[in-house]
This record gives structure tokens, sequence and C-alpha cells, in this order.
């Protein structure tokens, strides 16, 4: 699996990507935002921080880097994207994904571990977990609130397209549980052909029990193991 780990002006993110790419078996090489092409990669990934300081909106000036007309021509010809906290607030601006990320309703910045339910398990991001397994995932962001008009809701919602739901450490989707106002508890959702996954919290920080959980390794073998397959 040969990633491509996009780098821009403020990430701080993308080498915690490179590592869990590594981690693996992947083969990671970061990608400047200046940098053109994205031939022989098999997956993109967009990592966190705060891109061009969060100037305007989060992901507002990112999206217009060189780089991302290569990351929409490679997620519209089916290649795997994948855009973690600033990563989604990006594919959100470039209209990768549907809705927008706002300000998180408490108006502070929140770092902490949540639990989040896989929602489906029958996608490349997602088939080494179990359906309606709970995980514990640190989220680290100050805009996370995910909104949408009612009706690109109720079609995330009917087709599927949710992939990630912030719930209590039972599975339970509560309001108490929801660290930042997302409409429907949204942790994490994907485009209609499944391939562009946007999701808020971290599961690259999530990849060895020294550092609290390994819930998140099972995102990167889940990709790694579609890939092999595909190719």
């Amino acid at each position: 699996m040969k990633v491509a780990v996009i780098t821009f002006p403020g990430s701080n993110c993308d080498y915690d990507l490179y590592k869990a790419a590594q981690q693996v078996g992947g083969d990671a090489t970061f990608v400047w935002h200046r940098e053109r092409g994205l031939a022989g990669y098999d997956a993109v990934l967009l990592p966190g921080g705060f891109s061009y300081g969060d100037y305007l909106r989060a992901g507002a000036i990112a999206r217009m880097s060189p780089i991302m007309e290569d990351v929409t021509s490679f997620a519209n010809s089916g290649g795997p994207v994948l855009g973690i906290c600033n990563g989604f607030q990006i594919l959100c601006e470039a209209g990768l994904l549907p809705g927008a990320l706002m300000r998180n309703s408490s108006l502070k910045f929140q770092g902490k571990d949540v639990f989040i339910r896989v929602e489906r398990n029958d996608m490349l991001f997602t088939s080494d977990y179990t359906e309606g397994q709970v995980l514990r995932i640190p989220i680290a962001h100050g805009e996370g609130n995910y909104e949408a008009d009612t009706a690109t809701l109720e079609a995330l919602e009917a087709e599927g397209r949710v992939v990630f739901r912030y719930v209590d450490a039972s599975g339970e989707s509560t309001e108490d549980a929801n660290p930042n106002g997302s409409w429907h508890n949204i942790a994490g959702i994907t485009n209609a052909k499944g391939n562009v996954l946007g999701m808020m919290p971290h599961p690259e920080r999530a990849m060895e029990s020294i550092l609290g959980s390994t819930d998140g390794v099972a995102l990167f073998t889940s990709m790694a193991g579609s890939l092999s397959l595909s190719t």
C-alpha cells in the first residue's frame, strides 16, 4: 500500500499518519501541498492540524492548494481518501464531502478521549471492525461541530453514509456523549461511492497501548487489506 500523506503549512498530525501507515506495512510518503501528481499512490491521507492557521475558517485556504486538484481527481476516479480532523474540514471545503465543520457548541477547544460507534463495517475503511463496535479515540479540535441541511442529513442516514457516531461507553448515542454539538452525533461520514472518509477523531493517535488505546489500528489494517485485495 503506497500512501501519500499531504502536508500543508500548519499540519501537525502528518507524521502521526505517516507512522500509522508504516505500522500496518504501508509505504508512506510526504507530499507537500504545492507539489502536483498522485500517480502510483494507492491512497491519500489528509492529516489534522491547523492548515494556514485556520485563517478565514478551518480548511478554507488549504482546499485551494495545488495538490487538492489532484486529490479531487484521485477521489473522483475511485481512489481512497481519508481526511482526519483538519483533513475532514478540508474535504468538506473542497466539496468532496457534504456539510461543514463549525465551532464546537461549547465554543472551546476539546482535547480528550471520546467513544465512537462503528456504524458499518462493509467498506474499505472499516472491514476489520465489527458493526456496532465502540472505540475509544482521542479528539483535538475547536471546529468539529458537523452541520448540514436537513436534506443532506436525511440522505446521509438513509444511504448509510454515517460511518462513526459519538456515543457513551455503553454505545448509546446521547447528547452528553457528543463533544462538539455535531448534528446526529456524527463523528465521521463517507461520500456516496464510499471511497472518501472524513472523521474528526484521531485514529492515528490510537495505535499503541502505551498511548492509551489501539482502537485506531483496525482502520489502517482495513485500508491495507482492502487495497491488497484490489491489486
